[in-house]
């Protein structure tokens, strides 16, 4: 236990710095800042690679898969990358949330931070009982595995529907629980006004950030169990990509619309790892071909992406010529 809890210490003593020390006044998270902690975050969690190979050379955890130092750490990596290509779903979703109940910047943080605390503790609940279904009962792997082929036909499908969070069931059931005052009051959650503590938006925005995460965390554990069932692995990797989560928000929040074609990258991972699930014990796929599928996946829909919009530029630039030309005549 003296890993699990040293893990733990050190991610709580990330958390605290984050919120008390980098984060203590409310203030607009500009593209700067938030490239140096996604640098910085990011750094930490390819590291922390480094650390899975000791760990597991050393023989000083549990290792049930009897994992070799250097299989743990390529196990550890790839599914890391595949929690972090996945969360980019998220930081649309995030995007949206925050537009749809009017948050300023500058409370966004806040509201992030308390949504990544509680996304650590449902999903280190949700990986505890994946992990045991898949090492009790064999055949859920290809129930996760269709599932996730199921998802990656319905992101496929659903691309062009726009996400309203106003008219979901998560905001509509949360208005029902406790009075809502549509008035933004500095950083807090809640306010008391007449005797009563009122919610504020902030936290309708946090309710529906979080139980949205738990939604986005019923594809990414199955895909992060096809790459391996250790439980240090499967934890430790999907809680430093979703610590690095909040800068990346704030680095990519305002890029997004840039990368089109992303989203079509996600489909392909999503259905790579359905597919290598449901065929686990049948046929090996080796730990590159995986992160091979995730570069080589992202790379492309990064490219058309930014290909796409060069031609709507020129595009542009010559209707702009053309109708200059035609106020000139």
């Amino acid at each position: 236990m003296i890993i699990w809890t040293s893990f733990i210490i050190l991610v709580s003593i990330f958390l605290c710095l984050d919120l008390f020390v980098f984060n203590r006044n409310a203030h607009i998270i500009q593209t700067k800042e938030a490239s140096k902690f996604t640098a910085l975050w990011v750094g930490i969690a390819l590291l922390f690679t480094g650390a899975v190979y000791f760990i597991y050379d050393g023989g000083y955890l549990a290792n049930p898969d009897q994992l070799s130092g250097s299989g743990a750490a390529i196990k550890y990596l790839t599914g890391y990358l595949i929690e972090l290509s996945l969360s980019i779903d998220n930081i649309f979703v995030i995007a949206v949330i925050f537009k749809s109940f009017s948050i300023d910047q500058k409370y966004q943080h806040r509201v992030l931070f308390w949504g990544i605390v509680g996304a650590l503790v449902f999903r280190a609940l949700m990986i505890f009982f994946g992990i045991a279904l898949i090492s009790e009962i064999s055949w859920m792997t290809y129930i996760f595995g269709a599932f996730l082929l199921y998802t990656a036909f319905k992101m496929l499908k659903s691309n062009e529907e726009e996400f309203d969070p106003k008219t979901s069931k998560i905001y509509k059931f949360s208005r029902k629980l406790f009075p809502v005052t549509d008035r933004i009051e500095g950083q807090q959650f809640f306010i008391k006004k007449m005797g009563k503590r009122i919610a504020t938006p902030l936290f309708l925005a946090l309710v529906v950030i979080e139980l949205t995460d738990i939604l986005f965390a019923l594809d990414s554990i199955p895909a992060i169990l096809a790459i391996t069932s250790d439980p240090f692995l499967v934890f430790s990797s999907n809680i430093l990509a979703i610590m690095g989560l909040r800068s990346m928000y704030f680095f990519l929040a305002n890029l997004l619309d840039k990368f089109q074609y992303i989203h079509y990258s996600l489909v392909a991972i999503l259905a790579f790892v359905g597919v290598k699930m449901i065929l686990v014990h049948h046929l090996h796929f080796p730990e590159w071909l995986s992160l091979a599928v995730i570069f080589v996946s992202l790379a492309v829909g990064a490219l058309l992406s930014l290909r796409a919009r060069k031609t709507d530029d020129v595009k542009k630039d010559q209707k702009d010529s053309s109708n200059t030309k035609k106020t000139l005549d």
